[in-house]
């Protein structure tokens, strides 16, 4: 059976609308969510980006109420039937998120073993056949093949297979 490993910010978890909440409430803006771009700030503004990271890291449950991107789980059931599915987010940039993560997964995909729960830091380490990130540097030694899911900061990225949302995934991999 092929393995795909599904990222889970951005791709599954609706990351973008809190953090983009969170920083405009933090620093009184009210930059809309296609002014955000946290690759772009870590260009320009590090410092912020520091500030909002602590900001997050301190909220232990920051990561436990975030929306489902439409309907990640509804394909990610259909892909499980051909499928190894593997859930692969780099945690380890935030390990205070562990748990809360790790609630949300069960709350949402309650149908993914805590084994296929991969937090992790490089995902080169990922052994499977399809990573679909929207990260395209998680791709960077990755032995099979990366797939791009739009995200605001990834929209000028090329050299990847891209997905809008999760019925392109189910038409190219079901």
């Amino acid at each position: 059976m092929k393995r795909i490993a599904i990222d889970m910010d951005e791709v599954i978890a609706d990351f973008h609308p809190k953090m983009v909440a969170t920083f405009n409430r933090h620093f009184s803006l009210e930059l809309a969510h296609s002014e955000f771009n946290l690759f772009s700030l870590a260009e320009e503004k590090p410092e912020m980006l520091q500030e909002i990271f602590s900001r997050v890291s301190e909220d232990t449950e920051f990561f436990g109420d975030l929306g489902v991107i439409a309907d990640s789980q509804r394909v990610i059931e259909a892909l499980s039937h051909r499928y190894e599915i593997f859930i692969t987010t780099a945690a380890m940039q935030m390990p205070s998120s562990f748990n809360a993560k790790f609630r949300w997964l069960n709350t949402h995909f309650p149908a993914i073993k805590p084994s296929n729960i991969v937090f992790c830091g490089n995902k080169s380490i990922i052994n499977a056949d399809y990573m679909i990130d929207d990260n395209a540097h998680n791709f960077t030694g990755f032995c099979g093949e990366g797939i791009l899911y739009s995200a605001p900061h990834n929209l000028q990225v090329t050299g990847y297979r891209r997905v809008k949302n999760w019925q392109e995934i189910e038409n190219l991999l079901l």
